[in-house]
Formats: structure tokens, C-alpha cells, sequence
């Protein structure tokens, strides 16, 4: 009986983390500075991609990595995809669950002309595009190309 009721607990914790990967929530610039005012000390790493950049694409396993390699830390990974809205249930929720991407993952609910000052002056809109902020000090840096694991590492520090 207790071992049915081990095998039973693993299956539903499976089931949780497989349906945690799938979960992509609509976002706007609005309430992703608010997330940034709610960590004090949290370094925030920003990614905006999108499922047809390839890009994009290829650097997403470095952010999980990267994600994973700082658990624990005031460091906290958030991937945008920019994909259009309407691109949520037929594209970006099945990209998020084929690529097993486990962080924060939105969609970015603005269109790209009203975002990309917002988030830096120094970004064309090119993807991919990474912002990183420092909730502690309030000071920003944007990288508009793909990232490696150890330029992110170098570059939070």
C-alpha cells in the first residue's frame, strides 16, 4: 500500500512540473517594471525571443543553464516571447513545452513598436535581446544579440 502511494505521489509531482513548463502567461511592460520593483536586491535577466528566430532559439538551453546554475541566488530569469498574441495556444505554449523551458516564460501582450524604447533606447528591436537590471543599484544593460552561459555569468557580475 505505501509503495502505491509513493508511485502515486511521484506520478502527480511529474505531472506538476510537466504542466509548469507548458504555463505562459500574457505580459506587459507596465507589470514587468513592477516585477522589477518587488525584488530589492534581485538581479533580473531579461530574454525577448521569439519561436521563429533562430537566434533565439539556439541560445534558450543557455538561459535555462543559466537559470538553473543560480538557484538559490537573487538572480532571477525571465523569458518574453514576442511572438504575436494570437500565436499563444498554437505556438509559443507548444514551443515552451517541446524545448522543456521550466522558468518564467510570457508573451509579450504589446505590439513591438510601443516596447522596444521602453525597455532600452539602445535596442533596434533586433532578437534576440536581453535585459539585464539590478533591482539594488537600479542600473540597466542591454545586449541586442544571442547570449552564451558564460557571457551571462560575466555579465550579471
Amino acid at each position: 500500500m505505501k509503495s502505491k502511494l509513493l508511485l502515486l505521489t511521484l506520478f502527480s509531482f511529474l505531472i506538476i512540473l510537466k504542466t509548469k513548463a507548458q504555463d505562459v502567461k500574457l505580459i506587459s511592460v507596465n507589470q514587468l517594471e513592477s516585477r522589477f520593483k518587488q525584488g530589492k536586491d534581485t538581479i533580473y535577466v531579461v530574454n525577448f525571443w521569439a519561436t521563429w528566430c533562430k537566434p533565439c532559439v539556439n541560445e534558450l538551453p543557455e538561459f535555462e543553464k543559466f537559470k538553473s546554475a543560480n538557484q538559490g541566488k537573487p538572480v532571477k530569469v525571465i523569458l518574453i516571447s514576442t511572438d504575436l498574441r494570437s500565436k499563444l495556444e498554437i505556438g509559443v505554449k507548444p514551443f515552451v513545452k517541446t524545448h522543456h523551458l521550466t522558468g518564467e516564460v510570457y508573451l509579450l501582450n504589446e505590439a513591438p513598436s510601443s516596447f522596444t524604447e521602453r525597455i532600452s533606447p539602445d535596442w533596434s528591436g533586433a532578437l534576440p535581446g536581453t535585459l539585464i537590471f539590478n533591482s539594488k543599484t537600479g542600473q540597466k544593460k542591454f545586449h541586442e544579440s544571442a547570449y552564451t552561459y558564460a557571457e551571462l555569468s560575466t555579465a550579471i557580475k
